[in-house]
């Protein structure tokens, strides 16, 4: 999580909406910004340093992203996503992510899969260790990587828009009791199927761990989620 004590990240007053969209995004899934939280765009100016344009611009792709939720009279604010919505999410994540495990299995290289086999190593010291919130970064490192093996950049922005709208319930599920030590073996396992070069095996690695994560989410019961 961020550190409150941080200094506000701001840019030349000249930074274009793809700059000031790509600051937004990222103080959101920070957690700087929570959910249902008013997006003030005066504020956000002053903040980044861009033009009340850009943000205004920056606001809408990010709407279009399902990250932002812009209301006629009420302004922009962080979009809430349901524990029933993030299910859904979910579920075609998991679709696509056995795709990219599939293709990663294809075409990853000797250097990429020691990799994968370094991350793998940092995931079980980080869970012998209780430092879940290092698994929790190591985790998204290693779905990231896959994804770079594979290519697949149609599924790859796809897939990160969904990991942006999911990024409240992701952090919650990675600090759930027991949940790294329920994960770390499915996570070995889908490299050690890219490893091997065996894409079915990866694929279905792959599906049974997000399979996985949406048992997880349907356990979860915590008020305003659903």
């Amino acid at each position: 999580m961020p550190d409150p004590s941080a200094p506000p990240r701001r840019r030349a007053s000249g930074a274009s909406a793809a700059e000031a969209r790509e600051l937004l995004r990222a103080a959101i899934l920070g957690g700087e910004y929570l959910p249902g939280e008013r997006l003030v765009e005066a504020q956000l100016c002053e903040r980044f340093g861009v033009s009340r344009f850009n943000i205004r611009t920056a606001i809408q792709e990010l709407a279009a992203d399902g990250l932002v939720e812009v209301q006629r009279n009420k302004g922009a604010q962080v979009r809430k996503v349901s524990l029933d919505e993030a299910v859904e999410i979910t579920e075609v994540r998991m679709v696509l992510e056995g795709l990219v495990a599939a293709k990663a299995a294809i075409l990853v290289t000797d250097e990429q899969a020691s990799e994968l086999d370094e991350i793998g190593l940092l995931m079980r010291r980080a869970v012998a260790a209780g430092e879940f919130r290092r698994y929790s970064d190591l985790n998204q490192r290693l779905h990231a990587l896959i994804r770079t093996i594979a290519g697949h950049r149609t599924a790859d922005g796809i897939i990160e828009t969904l990991r942006g709208q999911l990024v409240r319930h992701q952090f919650m599920l990675s600090l759930h009791p027991g949940r790294p030590l329920v994960s770390l073996p499915q996570h070995e396992r889908i490299i050690e199927a890219i490893r091997e070069r065996d894409p079915k095996a990866a694929e279905s690695a792959m599906r049974d761990h997000i399979a996985s994560v949406i048992e997880a989410l349907r356990g979860i019961d915590t008020p305003g989620l659903r």
